[in-house]
C-alpha cells in the first residue's frame, strides 16, 4: 500500500435491487487479481458472491449488508463498498455514501431508471458525491442503453454523456467502442480477462463520430483547451479525459459506461474510468465541526502529516470483539496511536488495525488519509468522531431515518431469552434504523425496523447465529396520534395528603406544529410561573408524548405554549408542575380534534404491461393512490402512495396476480390520516384487546 493521496479512490457501488451491482463486483475483484475465480451471486456453483458472505444473502440472493474491500488497478488502490440495493437496508447505502468520495451507479439496461435508483441518486446527491453510470445487461432481451441515458437525464436530471457505444445488443452484444480513443474493444478469453482494441467496424463508424461530436460538446463546457482545440480541430484523448474529469468532480457530468458483468465484457474499462475520472480524496472539500468554537465548520486538510480526523461509520460486533469501521478524513493512523472520542470523551490506543475483504481482514501496520480501515476492540458508537489528543472536532451526523413497522417477539426458552438478547445487543448496536425496547405495560420486547424483510432478516439471523427459538406476533403498524385546531387549556393541579402538599397551575394552549414534531413556547410574563419551573412544565408535557390519551399511541405534531400560571410558595415544586402539564394534556387533548395517522409509502411496481390491469387492482384494494403509471414497451412501471397496514402479505397477492412476473419495492414517505371507518375499527380492535386482557 503506497500513501499516495492522488492514487486513491473511495468508491461504492450503487443500483436499484436486482441491477447486478455484486455481480459487477465480483469481476472487478476478479480483474483486480484480488480472487481467483468468479462466483455467482445466488451461489449456484455452492460459494455464492464474495461480498456477499453472509449465509442468508448467499441464499436469498441480496445484499444485506454493505462490505467493503480494497483492490489495485493501474497504480491505483480502490477501496470499494458494495452496499445493498433494497430500501429496507437504506442506512446501510447512507452510511457508505457519507464515507465515500464518489460512487458507480449500476442500472439494468431493460429496467432503466427505476425507483431504488431514484432513491439511491437522491442519497448520493444529498452527500455531494460524483458518480459515474454503469450501464449493465446489455445482453438481456430488450435492452437499451440509449433509452437509460435519456432517463438519467430526464428522470435524474444528470448531463449524462456516453463514453461509449455498444457493438451489438442482446444475443449480438459483442463489446463496446471507445469513444473518447475511438477504437473497438472486445473481451476474450474464458472470463473476458483480455481486452483487445480494434478499429471500429464501418458500418459503426458514424454513428461513433456523431456521439464523439456530442460527447467533445458536453466536456468542452469544463475546459476552454478543449473548445479551443475543438474549434480548431485538433481535439486528443487527453484533453477530452481532463475536461471529463473536471465536469465529474464538480458533479455537472455523468459520464456513461456499458457493457454486461455477467458476460464479462465492460469492466476493464470502467476500472479505467474510475481511476481517470473520479476523485481522489484530496479532491473533495471534507469539513468537520469545531466543538471548541460554536460547532463552527472546519475544513480537514487530507494531509496524512496533520493530526488525525476519522469518522466511525460502521460497527460489526464478532466472535473477537467489536470492529468499527472507520474513515481518516485527515492524518495517518498506526498500531499504538493515541485517539480521542469527542462523543464520549475516552481516550483510547488503536490496538489491531485492518483492511477488509468482506468477511475476511488483513492486519495492517498504518493507514493513511483518506484510507477505509477497521479497528479492533474499540467501545464506540456508529457515528463518533475520533481525534488525535488535543483537537475538538466532530464530523456531521449520518441521517438516520425512523422505523415504520414493530414486531413484539419472545424467547420460546430461558436458555433463548439469553441468547436473544445477546442477539438484539449486537443488532441495535451495527443498525440504527433497527431498535428494541420493552413495554412496560404489556412487558413483551419490541423490536422495530424498516419493514417486513428488514426484522424477517433479524428474526433468520437470530435463529442462525445465535441459536435462539423466537416466536413472534403480528407486525404492528407504527401509529401516531395528533390534533387538528387550537384547544386552551387552565388546569391546576393541588394535592394535599399531610406534609407538604403540592400546587401547581398553567395556562395556555394545544395547536398543531407546523413542524410536524413536538414544540414547547414559553410566553410567561412577570414570573406568574418561577423560571425554575419553566422546564418541570416542558418535561410534564413531554411525558405525555409517549402515550397518546386517544388509542394510546405516540403523539406528534404539537405545540404547547405556555401563557400564565401559578405557583404556591411552599407547596409548588418540579413534580407538581409536571402533573400540572400532565393533566392539562390529557384533559386538553380531546378537545383538540384529535386523529390518528398512518405511515404512508411510496410504492412502485414494476411488471409486464399485460399485468397493469392486476397491479392497480392490488393497489386499490389496499386504500392505494396511484401517483402515476408509465408502460414503455412491454414493460410497465406503476408509482402508488400506499398505507403501510395494508401491505402485509403484498409480495405473495402480487406474486400469485402477476404469475410472479412483477416486483415491488417500498420505503417510507410521509405520516397521513387515518379515514374515520378505518380508525374506529381500529379503536374497536384495541378495545377488543383490552376487554381480552391484553395490553396495548
Amino acid at each position: 500500500m503506497d500513501n499516495d493521496i492522488a492514487r486513491m479512490r473511495n468508491i461504492g457501488i450503487s443500483a436499484h435491487i436486482d441491477s447486478g451491482k455484486t455481480t459487477l463486483t465480483e469481476r472487478i475483484l476478479f480483474y483486480c487479481k484480488k480472487i481467483h475465480r468468479i462466483h455467482e451471486v445466488k451461489g449456484r456453483d455452492g460459494v455464492g458472491a464474495t461480498m456477499d458472505s453472509m449465509e442468508l444473502e448467499r441464499e436469498r440472493g441480496i445484499t444485506i449488508a454493505s462490505a467493503t474491500t480494497n483492490v489495485r488497478w493501474v497504480d491505483h488502490s480502490i477501496n470499494i463498498i458494495d452496499t445493498p440495493g433494497h430500501v429496507d437496508f437504506t442506512i446501510e447505502v447512507e452510511r457508505s455514501l457519507r464515507v465515500l468520495d464518489s460512487a458507480v451507479l449500476v442500472l439494468c439496461s431493460v429496467g432503466g431508471v427505476q425507483s431504488q435508483t431514484i432513491t439511491v441518486d437522491r442519497q448520493l446527491k444529498r452527500y455531494n458525491v460524483p458518480r459515474l453510470a454503469f450501464i449493465n445487461k446489455l445482453d438481456r432481451t430488450g435492452a437499451d442503453p440509449l433509452k437509460v441515458a435519456r432517463q438519467l437525464k430526464e428522470k435524474l436530471g444528470h448531463t449524462a454523456v456516453l463514453l461509449q457505444i455498444p457493438i451489438g445488443l442482446e444475443d449480438h452484444f459483442d463489446g463496446v467502442i471507445d469513444l473518447v480513443d475511438m477504437q473497438a474493444l472486445y473481451f476474450e478469453g474464458s472470463e473476458g480477462e483480455t481486452v483487445r482494441a480494434a478499429p471500429i467496424p464501418r458500418e459503426l463508424r458514424i454513428e461513433a463520430e456523431s456521439h464523439r461530436e456530442r460527447l467533445v460538446d458536453a466536456a468542452s463546457m469544463f475546459s476552454d483547451d478543449l473548445m479551443e482545440a475543438a474549434l480548431e480541430n485538433r481535439v486528443d484523448a487527453d484533453m477530452i479525459r481532463s475536461a471529463i474529469r473536471q465536469g465529474t468532480i464538480a458533479r455537472k457530468l455523468t459520464p456513461v459506461l456499458m457493457g454486461s458483468a455477467y458476460r464479462n465484457k465492460g469492466v476493464q474499462p470502467l476500472l479505467d474510468a474510475v481511476v481517470r475520472y473520479l476523485p481522489n480524496p484530496a479532491d473533495v472539500e471534507n469539513t468537520a465541526l469545531d466543538l471548541d468554537d460554536g460547532e463552527k465548520p472546519v475544513r480537514l486538510s487530507g494531509d496524512s502529516a496533520d493530526p488525525s480526523v476519522a469518522l466511525a461509520f460502521k460497527l460489526e460486533d464478532g466472535p473477537y470483539g467489536q470492529l468499527t469501521y472507520i474513515r481518516l478524513y485527515q492524518g495517518a493512523l498506526k498500531k499504538g496511536d493515541e485517539l480521542y472520542n469527542t462523543r464520549s470523551r475516552q481516550k483510547f490506543k488503536v490496538g489491531r488495525l485492518v483492511r477488509m475483504h468482506a468477511d475476511e481482514m488483513k492486519d495492517i501496520i498504518t493507514a493513511s488519509s483518506g484510507d477505509i480501515v477497521a479497528l479492533f476492540g474499540i467501545d464506540c458508537a456508529s457515528g463518533d468522531t475520533f481525534v488525535s489528543p488535543g483537537l475538538n472536532l466532530a464530523m456531521t451526523s449520518i441521517h438516520i431515518p425512523e422505523p415504520v413497522i414493530s414486531l413484539a417477539v419472545a424467547a420460546a426458552d430461558g436458555v433463548s431469552q439469553d441468547r436473544m438478547a445477546k442477539a438484539l445487543n449486537r443488532f441495535i448496536k451495527e443498525d440504527p434504523t433497527f431498535r428494541s425496547h420493552v413495554d412496560p405495560e404489556s412487558n413483551q420486547t419490541i423490536i422495530q425496523g424498516m419493514g417486513e424483510l428488514h426484522l424477517d432478516v433479524y428474526l433468520e439471523r437470530m435463529k442462525r447465529e445465535y441459536k435462539a427459538q423466537v416466536k413472534t406476533g403480528a407486525p404492528q403498524v407504527a401509529y401516531r396520534e395528533s390534533l387538528g385546531r387550537r384547544a386552551d387549556f387552565d388546569y391546576t393541579h393541588r394535592k394535599q395528603t399531610g406534609g407538604a402538599g403540592q400546587y401547581g397551575r398553567v395556562v395556555g394552549y394545544l395547536e398543531p406544529a407546523p413542524s410536524g414534531g413536538y414544540e414547547f413556547v414559553d410566553e410567561v410574563k412577570g414570573g406568574r410561573i418561577p423560571r425554575e419551573f419553566i422546564p418541570s412544565c416542558d418535561k410534564g408535557f413531554r411525558a405525555t408524548l409517549k402515550k397518546g390519551p386517544l388509542l394510546g399511541f405516540p403523539v406528534t405534531g404539537v405545540r404547547v405554549v405556555l401563557t400564565d400560571g401559578q405557583y404556591h410558595a411552599v407547596d409548588s415544586s418540579d413534580i407538581a408542575f409536571q402533573a400540572a402539564a400532565q393533566g392539562a394534556f390529557r384533559n386538553t387533548f380531546p378537545k383538540a380534534a384529535p386523529f390518528i395517522l398512518e405511515p404512508i409509502m411510496k410504492l412502485s411496481v414494476e411488471g409486464p404491461s399485460e399485468f397493469v390491469g392486476n397491479i392497480f387492482a392490488t393497489i386499490s384494494q389496499r386504500r392505494g393512490v396511484i401517483v402515476s403509471s408509465v408502460e414503455d414497451g412491454t414493460f410497465a412501471r406503476v408509482d402508488a402512495e400506499v398505507p403501510l397496514s395494508e401491505m402485509f402479505g403484498y409480495a405473495t397477492a402480487l406474486r400469485s396476480l402477476t404469475q410472479g412476473k412483477a416486483e415491488f419495492t417500498m420505503e417510507f414517505l410521509k405520516y397521513g390520516r387515518v379515514p374515520e371507518q378505518v380508525a374506529a375499527r381500529l379503536a374497536e380492535e384495541i378495545a377488543e384487546k383490552r376487554r381480552a386482557g391484553v395490553r396495548t
